[in-house]
């Protein structure tokens, strides 16, 4: 059977959204914000360090996210959160608890390089 699709999109409008690797470089606790979330300093490599809100406080400590490789939206708006500037969307799978699970890679590789 196959798989529902909510919405076809073209792959024109897939490469307008900007996905790019980045290592964590900082994690702290974001007390202020209305659901439970950390606040993540993410290094792009040429594209410089980039501040994120994340929720994925259940599933992650602030020592698990030390160093860690993600994968971020990095040319959405940037949206303030709780008076913090959110800069890029950490990309995660939502699971059956509602728990977000993060995207990441499974190789080494350089902070801001493209994902397509």
């Amino acid at each position: 059977m196959a798989a529902k699709v909510d919405k076809l999109i073209s792959y024109e409008d897939f490469t307008k959204v900007e996905l790019r690797v980045g290592r964590v470089i900082r994690a702290q606790e974001f007390p202020e914000a209305k659901k439970p979330a950390y606040k993540l300093w993410i290094d792009f490599g040429e594209y410089g360090v980039k501040k994120s809100s994340a929720q994925i406080t259940t599933l992650y400590t602030i020592e698990d996210m030390a160093n860690r490789m993600v994968v971020a939206v990095t040319n959405f708006p940037v949206k303030r959160i709780a008076g913090f500037s959110s800069e890029v969307l950490v990309l995660g799978a939502v699971d059956e608890r509602e728990d977000v699970v993060i995207l990441g890679v499974d190789r080494d590789i350089e902070p801001g390089t493209r994902v397509l």
